[in-house]
């Protein structure tokens, strides 16, 4: 049994917007790269469930109005009177932030989807590191639903984007 149609906001998640209109996934895919990950059933069964609209706007390099406005669009909803704008998650380095503080590292490139873990799963594993440790997460894009689940388990973060193709994240443990 089809789900009822949902309204396109900020805080709807990736599951519920494709569960009600999953014609958007081809949109989504083709409308930024890191969306092709839309395609891995694990991402789809873990990150798509609490990853927002908001989220995958900044994942994407997108402006959330525009991404809302053509969602909208496409299935034929009228487009909102609301303005929109990204979450920042960038900005000058925390005064919490020190290079010599990192003691963990998870590098996308080198998770293998294979062993069924996703990113989050990997960093929500190195826990183990001490009071005013730092966890440093290097990825293609920026991690939004991982950033705000590392936030909602009391980590303080910050992201730098160092090229197109590269976006590190450091989590401090309170």
């Amino acid at each position: 049994m089809p789900q009822t149609k949902i309204d396109i906001t900020p805080s709807v998640t990736v599951h519920a917007l494709l569960e009600a209109y999953p014609e958007l996934e081809d949109l989504l895919i083709g409308m930024a790269p890191p969306f092709k990950r839309l395609k891995n059933p694990i991402l789809r069964k873990t990150v798509a469930k609490v990853a927002t609209i908001e989220n995958i706007a900044s994942v994407g390099g997108i402006p959330l109005d525009l991404l809302i406005g053509r969602l909208r669009e496409a299935v034929g909803l009228p487009q909102s009177t609301n303005s929109y704008s990204d979450q920042d998650y960038f900005g000058e380095p925390p005064e919490w932030f020190s290079a010599d503080k990192i003691v963990f590292t998870v590098d996308e490139k080198k998770v293998s989807a294979k062993d069924g873990k996703s990113l989050v799963d990997i960093m929500l594993e190195a826990e183990q590191v001490s009071q005013g440790d730092i966890i440093e997460l290097a990825t293609s894009f920026l991690p939004a639903p991982g950033i705000d689940i590392m936030k909602s388990k009391g980590y303080l973060a910050w992201s730098k984007k160092e090229s197109e193709e590269r976006v590190n994240s450091y989590f401090l443990k309170k």
